[in-house]
């Protein structure tokens, strides 16, 4: 009668030198130890049997990061929206200095707030400043005034006050899914939860007809921004 023969052992994973996974080698070893006592303490003491080696495999999982121009960072937009923004431009549904104002207001908010603290003169000087080198036509501190008038009627902004301006976070958001529930539950309680409020009433699920406004005559309504 022969004996079986030995248990093929399984090669332990050694870690990469250059990954800087140096030094799990003991970690394993302590852990392999732990769960070999837990095996003897529990197992039946008439085939009590040690746990003697334990093999622990890995890879590395390395993520990925944006590579952005600039270091002003990048923000978050409903691509059913910037298409929105592009068949409004083609159809001249939306003037030029609404479109400018609408997306410098949106590269300048802070993270994780939806506001972006300017004031008209902020972002006149910040739109005129390539013009200024190129000689190209300037916008004026006026148009600046219409278009924000304009855009808060259209419910992609709200004025907060001298230089603040509120972006509605569900078009266009710098910063993660969490913060944007927080910023969309708060402006829900200062608005008493009204589903016609700013920011609702805004997406493709919104009927034709409440698309098909005059963007070329701005409401005259809102709070000075500066």
């Amino acid at each position: 009668m022969t004996s079986d023969p030995p248990a093929r052992r399984r090669p332990r994973a050694v870690p990469d030198a250059a990954s800087g996974d140096v030094g799990f080698d003991d970690l394993l070893q302590v852990l392999g130890e732990q769960l070999g006592e837990a095996t003897q303490s529990t197992a039946d003491p008439r085939g009590r049997r040690k746990l003697k080696n334990v093999t622990f495999e890995y890879e590395p999982d390395h993520t990925a990061v944006h590579d952005m121009a600039g270091d002003a960072g990048y923000s978050l937009a409903s691509n059913w929206f910037t298409q929105l923004l592009a068949q409004l431009a083609v159809a001249n549904s939306i003037t030029k200095s609404q479109l400018c104002v609408f997306l410098y207001v949106a590269g300048g908010q802070q993270r994780g707030t939806g506001i972006a603290q300017y004031t008209q003169q902020e972002i006149t000087d910040g739109l005129n400043k390539l013009a200024a080198q190129k000689g190209g036509k300037r916008i004026t501190r006026s148009t600046v005034n219409r278009a924000i008038k304009a855009l808060v009627g259209y419910k992609w902004v709200e004025q907060l006050g001298n230089g603040l301006i509120q972006m509605n976070v569900r078009l266009w958001f710098h910063g993660n899914s969490t913060a944007q529930h927080a910023v969309l539950e708060n402006l829900a309680d200062q608005h008493d939860r009204d589903p016609e409020a700013f920011p609702n009433a805004i997406g493709p699920d919104v009927h034709q007809d409440q698309l098909d406004l005059d963007f070329t005559q701005p409401p005259h309504y809102g709070r000075r921004t500066g």
